[in-house]
């Protein structure tokens, strides 16, 4: 057996239930540190998924999509993954706080992609977050003697997302539409969609949006004619986040005393649009509630923006509405595409490497930036806010508005990286604090900021949606 000579006393080492393993089965292995930079094509992504049949463990490269539809084809098992808390106790049995790719580990029978086998060696999850087993393919194919081969991956190289193609958008939503509608008829694309008219309150909010001469008493009419949305904006104020003294008596003691026009503007608009679409009955395991995370971006893009340098300071309330909204192609989704929308949901279980964006080209061709985004254009919304969806989850985003971008872009993968939200961690180029003009220090200070204000927050989070 051999382990890496750099491994020290005080480095992190796989669980000793592993290492038990490996032994009992004569296994060479190295022990190495997990790094963004090893090949996807030799990274092993384990899944245990079940049905009422039992549970089987699935093994395919991370350089793949796991497509359940040929999974049902090849199986004829409608498989889907186990849940959490299930999972948890497994592995709690041993001590694991991952799932290791090791078929021998679980009773369950095992099916893998055969292409894994067709690179020198594989780095599997040990069982301990941070730390790999490297094994060499011939020995890992000792392992696999009563499992079953089959090609049931979709490769990422197939699969061409549209990051920087926004004119393309209408025509692939309107192709989209079409593939999952009977009726193949060329319909303008607001009626295929049925995408519900913007709501009277948001319509007048966001003409004092754009009229300079607008005032408190301006804004503090329009909410106060909606009773629900002006409770929100009181209680808002009036939450442990923002400690204001004394009692907050009214929505214009809100905006005067303690949130200021520009927040309450961007707030009421991103509550409006809120209640436009339901939130989906469906939702994958282990995600973060919708508006939890749509609360944290927008706090965490607050404290961004106020880190950047005034000169280059984007407008600090179409930030945060940004941050907001960030999420809201996922609501259009599940609106325009519902029965398709919880196959998107099972896709996302089983697939935990890959970003969304992956899952919902192959599935549907488009993503829901680009419906999100082309919503709001449709909406008449702010170019930046358009820009801003649309482009958010590429770093090197440089064209216009690109403050808008970059900041939820660097939130949302701040917030991932400190477990909150959905898709694979990832390192954030210094590009992307370069253009914004913020130093990763800082940047992490203002998550830390908002995280320790996590109570107060998820009493925010609960005034939009309280059943979620």
């Amino acid at each position: 057996m051999t382990e890496l000579a750099l491994a020290t006393d005080t480095a992190p080492r796989p669980p000793a239930v592993i290492l038990q393993l490996l032994e009992k089965l004569g296994l060479s292995y190295q022990i190495c540190p997990d790094q963004p930079n090893l090949p996807s094509a030799q990274r092993l992504q384990a899944v245990l998924l079940d049905d009422t049949v039992g549970a089987l463990l699935v093994l395919f490269p991370q350089n793949q999509l796991l497509d359940l539809n040929r999974l049902t084809e090849l199986t004829g098992r409608q498989l889907v993954a186990v849940k959490p808390d299930r999972l948890e106790r497994m592995l709690g049995k041993h001590n694991l706080k991952m799932l290791p790719g090791l078929p021998p580990l679980t009773s369950s029978p095992c099916l893998y992609d055969e292409r894994l086998l067709q690179v020198p060696s594989l780095y599997i999850e040990s069982g301990q977050p941070g730390v790999l087993l490297e094994l060499a393919s011939e020995a890992f194919k000792s392992l696999l003697s009563k499992a079953s081969a089959a090609r049931f991956g979709e490769p990422l190289s197939n699969i061409h997302l549209n990051l920087d193609r926004p004119d393309d958008d209408r025509a692939e939503i309107t192709q989209a539409v079409q593939a999952f509608t009977a009726r193949r008829i060329q319909q303008r694309l607001e009626e295929t969609i049925e995408i519900p008219p913007l709501p009277e309150t948001a319509q007048k909010i966001i003409k004092l949006r754009v009229d300079p001469d607008a005032t408190v008493d301006d804004i503090t009419g329009v909410v106060e004619t909606d009773p629900a949305l002006a409770a929100q904006v009181v209680s808002w104020a009036a939450s442990p986040y923002y400690a204001a003294p004394g009692k907050i008596r009214s929505v214009e003691d809100a905006i005067v005393r303690v949130l200021g026009f520009d927040l309450v503007i961007n707030l009421a608009l991103g509550l409006a649009l809120g209640k436009t679409l339901s939130l989906p009955k469906d939702h994958p395991q282990h995600a973060t509630p919708y508006w939890q995370q749509a609360i944290y971006s927008a706090a965490v893009i607050e404290g961004l923006t106020r880190a950047i340098p005034r000169a280059q300071r984007p407008e600090a309330g179409l930030s945060y509405l940004a941050g907001l909204l960030h999420n809201f192609g996922y609501l259009v989704l599940a609106h325009v595409f519902p029965p398709h929308f919880s196959l998107i949901c099972r896709h996302l279980e089983v697939n935990p490497h890959l970003s969304h964006s992956y899952i919902e080209q192959h599935l549907l061709g488009i993503s829901r930036e680009q419906i999100g985004a082309w919503l709001m254009r449709y909406w008449d919304m702010p170019e930046e806010l358009v820009s801003a969806l649309r482009f958010q989850h590429d770093p090197e985003y440089t064209g216009a508005h690109a403050a808008y971008p970059n900041l939820v872009c660097l939130s949302v993968s701040l917030l991932r990286n400190r477990g909150i939200g959905a898709g694979p961690q990832s390192d954030i180029p210094q590009s992307l604090f370069d253009n914004l003009g913020i130093s990763r220090d800082k940047a992490e200070e203002a998550v830390s900021k908002v995280l320790a204000a996590e109570v107060a927050l998820r009493e925010l989070a609960a005034q939009f949606h309280p059943a979620h």
